[in-house]
């Protein structure tokens, strides 16, 4: 009986490696830490494969990936040369291309290049998660008809003559639509053109998404594709062109708070009502200040109706007063009375001349007794 029970259990083991062995991964990791081996392992590595990078190389052409790959930086820079040799087309640094192609950029620093940092074409997935991409004459990234995931990405300049970071767009022989999803932080040196719809006259239509757990947003706000903080305050803002339509996960309105001679820029939902709540937490006032409403016009004469969906962009001005400070008020009023209360003592000196008095009458009696002892013994 023993024996058949062992046999049985070893069945089991034997048909549950059978099964479990086919999902193991067979992932390998590559090393790379010159342009040399770096193309090499790009070009030996099965999908799913990761490279180590293990030093700061540069580059004197495009790469273009076309399996899955992860290439994780260690903190390493990858640079352009000034001797860029690519005469073809595409002159970005990583190009991940069609649908078989899904890259991982990870904890990489992207340096200079004669066009983009990196692009998603043509139904091709790009990831980023820590990478900074700067000093790029088109612009930091490209969605060109493919998808780019944002899940800690650092922008500094990109482009020439105005900034250029993640560029929205289709060409000509891409036959999928862009899609841009945030899922992390976005941070850029730029507030210009952080995000931006190109205008080519091949993009009909690009989609944006944010997860729950991004930081960052990047929301459609009528004709304005805006980029906003974990706030809702708006970071920066590009037009869709008119010929484009842009798809999002929800739609937004923009909210232009005037506080004194500030302007702050919310974005709140579309066809929905605001809070007065809400407004207020967007403002900072001094010691001795309030929010004494909310109006429509800077005369503060049209207030503005809690009650209203807010189906277009409103602007809405704070009026501020200055508080009285009641309790301050009544510390003076009883400091005053105080002082006058104590400087009663010292100008009637009651107490001080009956002391006197006291001593006068006690020193007196003294003397008097003892002038009769004396006329006694005289």
């Amino acid at each position: 009986m023993k024996n058949k029970l062992k046999l049985t259990i070893l069945f089991i083991l034997f048909f549950a490696i059978l099964f479990i062995l086919p999902n193991i991964s067979n992932a390998a990791t590559l090393n790379a830490n010159d342009e040399e081996s770096l193309n090499s392992v790009i070009s030996s590595a099965n999908s799913g494969d990761t490279i180590e990078i293990e030093n700061n190389i540069t580059i004197n052409k495009p790469i273009v990936i076309q399996k899955e790959l992860i290439i994780d930086g260690n903190g390493y820079t990858i640079s352009g040369s000034s001797d860029w040799t690519s005469t073809s087309g595409n002159q970005t640094m990583f190009t991940a291309q069609f649908t078989e192609g899904k890259l991982t950029l990870r904890n990489i620093d992207l340096n200079n290049g004669p066009k983009y940092g990196v692009q998603a074409y043509d139904g091709a997935t790009v990831i980023l998660e820590d990478v900074s991409i700067t000093g790029f004459r088109y612009g930091g990234v490209l969605v060109n008809g493919g998808n780019v995931e944002v899940r800690d990405l650092h922008l500094g300049f990109n482009g020439t003559g105005a900034n250029n970071g993640i560029e929205i767009d289709k060409g000509a022989s891409a036959t999928n639509n862009p899609t841009l999803t945030m899922n992390g932080t976005l941070t850029s040196e730029s507030k210009e053109n952080v995000v931006r719809p190109a205008d080519n006259g091949y993009m009909t239509e690009f989609t944006v998404t944010n997860t729950e757990n991004t930081t960052n947003k990047v929301v459609i706000a009528g004709d304005k594709v805006v980029l906003t903080d974990e706030n809702n305050n708006v970071i920066a803002e590009s037009d869709v062109p008119g010929s484009v339509t842009a798809n999002s996960d929800q739609e937004k309105v923009i909210i232009s708070l005037v506080v004194n001679d500030e302007t702050k820029r919310i974005t709140v939902n579309k066809d929905e009502k605001i809070t007065k709540e809400l407004l207020e937490s967007h403002i900072v006032l001094e010691d001795g200040y309030k929010v004494d409403g909310f109006f429509l016009d800077e005369e503060y004469k049209n207030e503005f109706d809690f009650n209203t969906n807010i189906s277009s962009d409103t602007t809405i001005y704070a009026k501020i007063t200055q508080t009285q400070d009641n309790d301050n008020e009544n510390v003076v009023i009883d400091t005053e009375q105080n002082k006058g209360e104590s400087d009663e003592t010292p100008k009637t000196g009651t107490k001080s001349y009956l002391g006197i008095a006291l001593l006068a009458i006690i020193f007196s009696a003294i003397i008097v007794i003892f002038m009769r002892k004396r006329d006694k013994i005289g």
